[in-house]
């Protein structure tokens, strides 16, 4: 069994970050190991949440596992708070790497056109940083604007303008990027991806379903990842995951009395298990 490392934050209560990703990729059959990188009461939607800082505990946590000579075949990097934190995490890929190992990296920090609160410029283009040191990186639109320091463009990106961006998103450094919310036509929604190495695009898009949840980025980017590190080719890791976070979505709205705060991803773990085994 391939053992991984997702590296991100816990909300106790709200299905985002570590308690998105260690579910789904231990239903794909992966052993998944967590380095959490601060540990909230909630995710931030709610009010009054709690919050601690984990950064001091991370280099801590690394150095024993190198003392215990754990491995991973791979490490899937989400929100991350600081420039402290990036630079941990640039460490951990050096001194965990081998070869076949993949880097991931969602750059969480930002959509529909801003930052999340507590993240500026300079920190976006630091994030861009550790995107260069990835095998593969997967930001929306707005993430990848604000690491390559243009202007979002909204609704008004072409297929020919995502196209140009994946380009320089893979200048960055990274052979592989993937840009979420791409949505070609009016009701399809979805995401485009650029090989560098293979000069080669793939695509895949589904449904857009007009509503919005927290945590679907983090829904798809988990899905994305267990399904590479099951061997799936990029275009079928994408389709895996684009379906698998609609499936959810459709889980969620089916039930009048539905939660607010994140999509039942639970519910359509079967429709996981189905996509990983075609």
């Amino acid at each position: 069994m391939k053992r991984v490392l997702s590296i991100q934050d816990i909300s106790c209560v709200g299905k985002c970050s570590l308690t998105v990703a260690l579910p789904i990729i231990s239903a794909a059959g992966l052993e998944t190991a967590i380095l959490p990188t601060a540990v909230l009461s909630t995710h931030t939607a709610f009010k009054g949440f709690t919050f601690r800082d984990l950064t001091d505990d991370i280099k801590p946590i690394a150095d024993h596992w190198k003392e215990q000579k754990i491995a991973f075949d791979g490490i899937y990097t989400g929100y991350l708070g600081s420039f402290r934190q990036i630079e941990l995490v640039e460490n951990i890929f050096t001194e965990f790497h081998h070869p076949g190992m993949l880097r991931f990296v969602d750059p969480a920090m930002g959509d529909n056109g801003k930052l999340y609160p507590g993240f500026d410029a300079p920190f976006a283009r630091r994030m861009g940083q550790l995107c260069g040191k990835a095998d593969i990186i997967v930001p929306n639109l707005t993430e990848a604007a604000f690491m390559l320091d243009e202007e979002f463009m909204g609704a008004d990106y072409t297929v020919d303008d995502v196209k140009a961006l994946l380009k320089r998103l893979c200048g960055l450094g990274t052979p592989v990027a993937a840009l979420t919310g791409v949505c070609p036509a009016p009701g399809r929604c979805g995401v485009m991806a650029y090989d560098s190495r293979r000069g080669e695009y793939c695509e895949y898009y589904s449904e857009l379903i007009p509503t919005s949840f927290h945590g679907t980025g983090d829904v798809f980017a988990s899905a994305c990842f267990a399904a590479m590190m099951r061997g799936q080719e990029l275009s079928k890791a994408l389709r895996t995951a684009v379906e698998f976070t609609v499936e959810s979505i459709r889980q969620t709205i089916a039930y009048p009395d539905h939660n607010w705060y994140g999509v039942d991803f639970e519910t359509a773990t079967p429709k996981l298990l189905e996509l990983l085994a075609e």
